[in-house]
């Protein structure tokens, strides 16, 4: 008996996933644990492993496609079974006591049910809606050859066809219509008896170009997930940021002497990320209440610091995880960062890469920036915004001196934590950067 394949749901806020390719071809042999497609979900992307041995018998979707979670994309089984043509219906979509045969849908798919009205529910596939949108093609108007009268992609196509073999087009018309990749379907003729003339397709590719300049991308994916999140976070818990400014006089000559062994160790390149990354770990286990989650009205401390390191990728920010940072020194700290940082711009994180972190570091260092207010990752408590280093005039000991000077922003819940604990982890946070040497005792 064929099996069915799913889109399996990989988190709890994923509601589609995206098919980015198949490994596999309809008629290739498949075992247990083989890659067989590759998904984005509202994280990650992800190679989805088979969980049945035998033949590839059908896919349903091709790259690009959005599918909703739990919905059956192709099947596995023994060569020569039959499957549907179609994908089967969700639960939403076929009623409770609905449990015909796959035989019984192939005859029931010659007959064809009279086109439904605007006001009723349309019986149709994922693709059929899809070809009926991009042809603009009002989808109730369709004649559906599918069981119980389903609208096809194939009906769609068969209805798109059919009005543009109706159409009175000059060839003139035709051919510029061809060379600017208008569809005659939207063109309305001016001609005798609506014969589609030369000046209505120019007009119509002046309008589509006008049009084109303004473009709309709806929000999905990544983007949406982190519009939530931000929001929730924003508007859940009372923002309140201090800054101050931290002399990295001292963290750039441990940088400079630590640099040559940490990158023939490692193959790395120490950064000041990982140095601030070693100095947070420390100084949080010293402030338990800017170390800790709040979820569901509880507080939960945490003895080990787990960092969540913020990276930018295409489209949006993702936040790996660095797991017990405070057990680990520069070295490893160094190696796990840029590996971390890879993988999430190559979209190759494993789901639990992105889990438990309990403090995050944002870091701007790189572009013109001083200081900014980070978004608390909930259900974290503070975040560290990290600004650019800059030779800035300082005073030290009563002289004006000229010293690599780092904006910081810790941005903390103030519903949980109060301004003193935050301000005394930042002052902490600042003694050690400026004299990193303790941290190698």
């Amino acid at each position: 008996m064929p099996k069915e394949i799913f889109m399996p749901k990989l988190s709890s806020t994923m509601e589609v996933g995206t098919l980015l390719q198949w490994f596999k071809e309809e008629g290739d042999s498949v075992e247990i644990g083989e890659p067989l497609f590759e998904i984005m979900t509202d994280k990650i992307n992800i190679e989805v492993e088979a969980y049945d041995d035998g033949i590839f018998l059908k896919k349903y979707y091709e790259a690009d496609d959005q599918i909703p979670v739990n919905a059956v994309i192709g099947y596995i089984g023994e060569a020569n079974e039959q499957v549907p043509s179609e994908p089967p219906a969700q639960s939403d979509e076929e009623s409770p006591d609905s449990s015909e045969s796959s035989s019984s849908e192939a005859a029931s798919s010659s007959s064809t049910e009279a086109p439904k009205t605007p006001n009723e529910k349309v019986r149709a596939t994922p693709a059929a809606r899809k070809t009926a949108k991009d042809h603009h093609v009002a989808i109730h108007e369709v004649s559906g050859t599918g069981p119980k009268g389903r609208v096809q992609k194939r009906d769609v196509e068969a209805a798109v066809h059919s009005s543009e073999k109706d159409q009175r087009v000059s060839p003139l018309a035709e051919k510029v219509a061809a060379r600017e990749g208008i569809n005659l379907a939207n063109v309305a003729g001016s001609g005798a008896h609506g014969k589609i003339m030369k000046s209505d397709v120019t007009a119509a590719a002046a309008q589509t170009a006008e049009s084109s300049q303004a473009k709309t991308q709806k929000l999905a994916g990544m983007r949406k997930v982190i519009a939530d999140r931000m929001s929730q976070s924003a508007f859940t818990a009372p923002h309140v940021t201090l800054t101050s400014e931290i002399d990295m006089t001292k963290a750039k000559e441990v940088r400079k002497q630590l640099l040559p062994a940490i990158e023939k160790e490692t193959g790395y390149r120490l950064s000041f990320t990982e140095i601030i990354i070693h100095a947070v770990s420390n100084v949080l286990t010293r402030h338990p209440h800017i170390n800790m989650t709040f979820e569901q009205n509880e507080l939960h401390f945490h003895d080990d610091v787990h960092i969540g390191l913020a990276v930018a990728v295409k489209d949006g920010l993702m936040v790996p995880v660095i797991s017990h940072a405070n057990q680990k020194g520069l070295k490893q700290l160094t190696k796990e960062a840029k590996e971390i940082g890879r993988n999430a711009r190559d979209q190759k994180l494993l789901p639990d890469q992105l889990k438990g972190s309990t403090f995050t570091i944002s870091n701007l260092g790189m572009y013109a920036i001083d200081t900014f207010t980070p978004i608390i990752n909930q259900p974290e408590v503070a975040i560290l915004g990290v600004g650019r280093i800059q030779e800035k005039p300082v005073v030290v000991d009563g002289e004006i001196q000229v010293r690599p000077m780092m904006g910081v922003s810790l941005s903390f819940d103030h519903r949980v934590v109060d301004g003193a604990p935050a301000a005394a982890f930042l002052t902490d946070l600042k003694k050690v950067l400026e004299q990193p040497f303790e941290l190698l005792m």
